[in-house]
């Protein structure tokens, strides 16, 4: 239950406002003066309610006292002036006396809903931030290699970033990568994904609204690219947009300005673009349904992130710290894989990639019967990319791993294949085989 703290030296106002208050299940207590509101201790209030007019000092004093905690002016007709700067100097709104019942209880419930969702928003950030640490892209595979380096070189710039990649190889994780080690990371940053949206929604979603613009608008929205001003903004999945949205997109590229849904006024706005998506859209633009304008103004530059299945030994570390992660989030003793688990991963093709390694530990932990993850604890479908019947022993060293796996492999894949499954670039394939001393005995060749 809400507690509010109500000052308000007028005994008939108090006593009022606290009656309609608990009528509407909050916590009330009410005091006459700021002095008196310092005594109850400001910070145990989720809210405080406070008449501009008090003896002893201003009702805005509590502003800077009560921070965090938000404030509620109240303030007559002939006093809005006063409210507009109370609300410069950090007011949470300002309501005008005599107050309509119901236009009190709304703007209270409208505060604190705002706070709960801002705080929800902090406790998923540094839930994110625990679980996935910027530029912490687990492995040394050559292509997880080459993603750190591109991030490294245009995280610094303003220039827009296409991220493609299948679902669940990390395209979020790279655009906050960016975004984490650019100028703009102290500025907000806003993922969407426009494909979670429904489309008659996505342009009042992105661009905002006036209120009354269609049906059901009861209040102005600001729109989510504004949110991200002089900040990034992350478009997943952008192939999903409407060409009628993908037109609204480009000016906001070009000219930097956006117009809400209802109005006929610019708003002009900063932003750092970063897109992503697993469909082919140069494909899209061949067949009309992705703007060629729009394609080129967003693929400046372009990463793209690899599947799983092509980051060779990394699959070992992602499962580790997976492992850890998710055992720690259970509070449970730690895990480990047994052989044949390790194999099982190694051997698996993941469509779902990082995502879907995510779920199958989460699975397993809960259906195990003891700390070590058995093959079968993680219920993998029987399709694999590579035959299944290796005798590779999950426990070599990653030398040895590489040998056993290009002598057991070779005969069945070529360069390409066996680089791609190891996660390294065909020249590192040659340079390790020269090191290593492995020719290439029945091979299908290049």
């Amino acid at each position: 239950m809400h507690e509010i703290l109500i000052v308000e030296d007028e005994q008939v106002i108090r006593d009022s406002l606290t009656r309609l208050l608990q009528r509407n299940s909050y916590t009330v207590t009410a005091v006459g003066s700021v002095d008196a509101a310092v005594h109850e201790g400001l910070h145990g209030f989720d809210l405080v309610i406070a008449d501009i007019r008090l003896p002893g000092a201003e009702g805005t004093e509590l502003i800077e006292l009560a921070s965090p905690v938000p404030v509620l002016i109240m303030t007559s007709y002939s006093s809005v002036q006063s409210a507009v700067n109370a609300m410069k100097q950090g007011a949470v709104d300002y309501i005008a006396k005599p107050y309509n019942h119901d236009e009190m209880v709304m703007t209270i419930q409208r505060i604190l809903d705002k706070q709960k969702i801002e705080y929800q928003n902090k406790v998923m950030k540094r839930d994110i931030d625990r679980r996935y640490p910027v530029m912490d892209f687990t492995g040394n595979s050559e292509a997880i290699l080459q993603v750190k380096d591109r991030i490294r070189r245009v995280a610094a710039t303003d220039t827009a970033v296409l991220i493609l990649g299948e679902t669940g190889t990390g395209k979020e994780l790279a655009a906050r990568s960016l975004h984490s080690h650019s100028p703009r990371a102290d500025k907000p940053l806003i993922c969407i994904n426009c494909a979670s949206i429904p489309e008659n929604l996505i342009e009042s979603e992105l661009f905002g609204h006036e209120k009354g613009a269609f049906t059901g608008a009861m209040n102005s929205h600001k729109g989510l690219i504004a949110a991200a001003d002089s900040g990034t903004l992350f478009l997943d999945e952008i192939g999903e947009l409407s060409l009628d949205v993908q037109a609204q997109l480009l000016r906001v590229i070009q000219e930097g300005e956006i117009r809400r849904v209802g109005s006929n006024k610019m708003q002009y706005v900063d932003i750092r673009l970063i897109a992503a998506t697993h469909r082919n859209l140069f494909e899209m633009v061949q067949n009309k349904t992705f703007r060629e304008d729009l394609y080129y103004r967003l693929n400046v530059v372009e990463i793209t992130m690899p599947p799983l299945r092509e980051r060779g030994s990394d699959i070992f570390e992602l499962a580790d710290k997976i492992l850890h992660c998710t055992s720690t989030r259970f509070q449970r003793e730690r895990f480990r894989f047994s052989d044949n688990a390790k194999r099982a991963l190694i051997e698996y093709y993941w469509p779902g990639n990082v995502r879907e390694l995510e779920n199958v530990i989460e699975r397993a932990i809960i259906l195990s019967n003891n700390q070590v993850i058995e093959s079968q604890d993680l219920g993998l479908p029987g399709n694999r990319s590579v035959p299944s019947g290796s005798s590779i022993s999950a426990e070599l060293s990653l030398d040895e791993y590489f040998v056993e796996f290009i002598k057991l492999h070779q005969h069945k894949l070529n360069e390409t294949e066996l680089s791609a499954r190891l996660g390294i670039s065909r020249k590192n394939l040659w340079e390790r085989r020269q090191r290593l001393g492995i020719s290439r005995d029945n091979g299908k060749g290049a």
